[in-house]
């Protein structure tokens, strides 16, 4: 574990304090969100895929053989993804995903993960759920627990 953090005045380098508690609370929540998801693109950047195609993949594992339409995939994005179509675009011509259109609905396209796909995310399983522990090393389980409950309470308040 490393020694205490700094505050976010200091890593920001600034010299007048926030305007507000709440200010400095989502500038530490974005810095945060920030750091997380440059060390989990350090994780599975070398294996050619992006946080979104990995979150992709995801999904449609999930789905098994019933495949997904790709509106469901979007709305079930951790982050929102306003070019899925472009997201899967990528993936299909990595050979980690296929798509078809739906037989009963031609408006829509169905798609699911392929062996190459279940292959890619068999190997990043391990290191990707070390990452958690290893993130959240500085806080306890009754800690952990409060965040995620915090966390919840922001976003129910913003949707």
């Amino acid at each position: 574990m490393k020694g205490k953090a700094k505050t976010l005045q200091d890593e920001l380098h600034q010299s007048k304090p926030f305007e507000s508690a709440e200010q400095e609370a989502i500038l530490a929540l974005q810095r945060t969100t920030d750091l997380i998801r440059r060390r989990f693109t350090e994780l599975i950047g070398p294996h050619g895929i992006s946080p979104q195609q990995y979150n992709v993949l995801r999904i449609l594992r999930g789905a098994r053989s019933a495949g997904t339409p790709t509106l469901d995939i979007a709305d079930r994005m951790i982050e929102e993804t306003p070019g899925i179509t472009r997201l899967l675009d990528r993936l299909e011509a990595k050979h980690l995903v296929r798509r078809r259109r739906c037989p009963e609905d031609r408006r829509q396209v169905l798609c699911w993960i392929t062996e190459s796909g279940l292959k890619l995310l068999a190997e990043l399983d391990r290191p990707v759920s070390e990452t958690g522990p290893r993130y959240l090393q500085s806080l306890s389980g009754d800690e952990v627990r409060q965040l995620i409950d915090t966390l919840e309470r922001i976003r129910g308040a913003l949707t």
